[in-house]
């Protein structure tokens, strides 16, 4: 059986309606989309095989210094660049790990597997734990510390602008016994257990970054080397760790295992009972109290609104 084929997209003669003008963006972006080659050019044909030279004399039009080709380079540029200029902000600390050399080699071949498909930059790297997983020969033999580190690091991003619900209050807790009541976690709250203190390792990078920025601001001189400039690799020790956000900042909080079974417990559904009984038989009452004291002042308790609530809960 032949499979068909999609139809090749050409730009249409005359922008006459709302269909042609939305054929010529589709070609213009089918071509934009496509990945550049490794030596950062356009590539030389359309994903259909049609050479990118004749396509994109269809919608841009030369001028006296550059071809049609040429011009559509220059889009296309900018866009990648632009998204790769975006992985970069948002993962100092993988880039770190890995070196500029096999950070960029990641990125390229990321963003070609899983280009944006939003409107906002701010979920780029949502699917980049994902990749990493799918494509570990790209941070072999660093495969599961480089999962540790992008998954902290998307959780910066979920704590920064994530959504903020209702906060629970005293009234809530009082409404039902704790064997009925469940409580939910804002969903700008991500509980992460690693195998590592990426806490630490990327809170040093960004310190030896800012100091690199320092250092190049100093006018009149060449920039002075920065002084022990390689962040070295964590040490793998097991930690408990809860990214959120308080007064518009992100905090990264550590917590003892029982506390953070506790909140692993109620992102998954239990009742506030279980998520107690959880935390085992060591935990006092007076401990138990303290953190949820701690924990409903930080806000980070809202209603529970079924399994979408578990979203947000990531464990290793």
């Amino acid at each position: 059986m032949t499979v068909p084929t999609r139809p090749r997209l050409h730009a249409p003669k005359r922008l006459r309606t709302d269909a042609d003008l939305r054929a010529l963006q589709r070609l213009m972006m089918g071509a934009m989309l496509q990945p550049l080659t490794a030596d950062d050019d356009l590539a030389s044909r359309l994903r259909d095989g049609r050479a990118m030279a004749d396509v994109a004399a269809e919608f841009i039009k030369p001028n006296d210094r550059l071809t049609s080709f040429e011009r559509l380079q220059i889009y296309t540029r900018c866009y990648w660049f632009r998204l790769i200029d975006c992985v970069y902000d948002d993962c100092p600390g993988l880039r770190a790990l890995l070196g500029e050399e096999k950070f960029s080699t990641l990125v390229r071949a990321f963003l070609a597997t899983y280009p944006s498909r939003s409107f906002t930059l701010r979920n780029l790297c949502s699917r980049l734990p994902q990749f990493i997983l799918e494509e570990r020969r790209l941070t072999a033999p660093r495969t599961a510390l480089a999962h540790a580190v992008v998954r902290f690091e998307w959780a910066q991003t979920v704590a920064f602008d994530g959504e903020a619900r209702p906060l629970l209050t005293p009234d809530d807790l009082a409404a039902k016994p704790p064997g009925k009541l469940t409580l939910a976690l804002q969903p700008y709250v991500t509980l992460l257990a690693l195998d590592w203190p990426i806490d630490d390792y990327v809170i040093a990078v960004k310190k030896r970054e800012a100091r690199r920025g320092e250092a190049s601001n100093v006018v009149g001189k060449a920039p002075p080397a920065v002084a022990g400039s390689r962040v070295p690799r964590p040490r793998r020790r097991r930690v408990f760790i809860v990214v959120h956000r308080h007064d518009n900042r992100i905090y990264y909080k550590r917590l003892e295992r029982s506390a953070f079974a506790v909140l692993e417990a109620l992102a998954a559904g239990r009742t506030l009972a279980q998520a107690v009984a959880a935390a085992g038989s060591r935990a006092t009452p007076e401990q138990v109290s303290e953190w949820f004291a701690t924990w409903m002042e930080l806000g980070w308790f809202c209603r529970w609104q079924g399994r979408r609530s578990e979203r947000r809960h990531h464990r290793k």
